[in-house]
């Protein structure tokens, strides 16, 4: 899986899970050669790594038992974690979405692995018990619609889906958008909290953080809901609620795209495109393999690309949360991951990693174009991680 020697990491992925599938198990050898996966020599795999077009290496058992010493040498930052059963995937989104609009659902469907959706209905009636792992499609829990308010009331597309949006609620028992999105944010927390694995992206991230930190607190505006949000919110916000951000302000206004200062799109005038780029940390494979595994790659700087919440004041995270990706020359973080009870989250900001700046109609983006990108490998590292035999983390 490194640089040189994988025509396709994404579809890599695929394989392995497929694998999996099968009921047998794989070793990923965490920092050997950009994260290499080590698979049984079966005709089988063989034969689907080339019809899916992924370099692999054949060797024997003598070089297999060469390369797992190496690996576990205490001199070599290292490790090989044990793949054990394809984890279940679902993926949160609204009826109707297609899967360009959403990374996650593009690599997934790319790389060949298996997924089922899920939205407010599955959530609420407890559809969540039956899933390894969720990703919540670009959504905005707080019940503001993405504040596209300011650009895009008047839009066919906005009026429709604020349309759906108060129908479901209606349908599910509710007076406001607010009150259901929150509880499903509740749902979702306590999946989590309960030993599921939640992968979020762009505003995902924040306004299901902000969603939880405003229970019993109304912040939004009449255009929102229908009445006047409580005064001075700002001031009951509760950030003991929230998973990984503290301290943060939200935004009040209804017409600027945005939420709170967690994001930092409008703190980035010192980055242009052709600079915008953040590092992975380095974890030490053996005492901390969950972020390790999480930050394989076959290359350490990775291109930035933008969202709704392109990324996250660093000083707004609290501090048990792991930042694994990060821009450090302009205080952000890109990449973080946390526990939550039983369970883990990985919050990874920004909408599309081979979009640098994705606007509402743009095309979609084609994958067989960019099927070694780093950034989505990330992503195809946290499908993955629920395989793992765990450890306990040591830092």
């Amino acid at each position: 899986m490194d640089a040189e020697s994988q025509k396709n990491h994404l579809k890599a992925y695929g394989v392995t899970y497929w694998t999996l599938n099968k009921q047998l198990k794989v070793k990923w050898l965490l920092n050997y050669r950009g994260g290499s996966f080590l698979l049984p020599d079966i005709a089988e795999i063989q034969q689907e790594c080339q019809i899916r077009g992924v370099s692999f290496e054949v060797i024997s058992n003598s070089e297999a038992e060469s390369i797992l010493e190496h690996v576990s040498s205490p001199s070599q930052n290292m490790e090989a974690v044990v793949l054990e059963k394809a984890p279940k995937i679902a993926v949160y989104t609204p009826k109707g979405k297609l899967p360009w609009d959403d990374a996650v659902t593009m690599v997934l469907q790319y790389a060949e692995i298996p997924y089922e959706t899920v939205y407010d209905e599955e959530v609420l009636n407890d559809g969540l018990l039956l899933f390894d792992w969720l990703h919540l499609h670009h959504e905005d829990f707080t019940g503001q619609y993405g504040k596209f308010y300011g650009t895009y009331r008047a839009t066919s597309w906005y009026i429709q889906e604020k349309k759906d949006a108060e129908a479901l609620a209606s349908k599910l028992g509710y007076s406001k958008v607010s009150q259901e999105k929150l509880d499903v944010a509740l749902k979702i927390r306590d999946y989590v909290v309960g030993g599921g694995f939640m992968f979020a992206m762009c505003s995902a991230t924040d306004s299901f953080d902000i969603a939880l930190s405003a229970e019993g607190v109304d912040i939004c505006e009449p255009m929102f809901d229908g009445d006047g949000s409580d005064p001075g919110y700002q001031n009951k916000i509760d950030y003991s609620k929230t998973f990984a951000f503290r301290d943060f302000t939200l935004e009040q206004s209804p017409t600027v795209y945005e939420f709170s200062s967690i994001d930092m799109t409008r703190k980035r005038s010192m980055i242009s495109r052709t600079t915008d780029y953040f590092t992975l940390m380095e974890f030490s494979a053996k005492w901390d393999p969950i972020p390790t595994m999480l930050c394989q790659n076959h290359t350490a700087l990775v291109k930035g690309f933008m969202g709704q919440t392109t990324a996250f004041t660093r000083d707004e995270i609290k501090s048990n949360v792991l930042i694994m990706g990060e821009n450090k020359s302009n205080g952000e973080a890109k990449y973080i991951h946390g526990i939550k009870g039983k369970g883990f989250f990985t919050f990874y900001g920004g909408h599309d990693p081979e979009d640098y700046q994705h606007r509402v109609g743009d095309a979609k983006t084609e994958l067989d174009l960019h099927p070694t990108s780093p950034g989505y490998r990330l992503i195809l590292n946290n499908v993955l991680f629920p395989a793992a035999r765990k450890k306990k983390q040591k830092t």
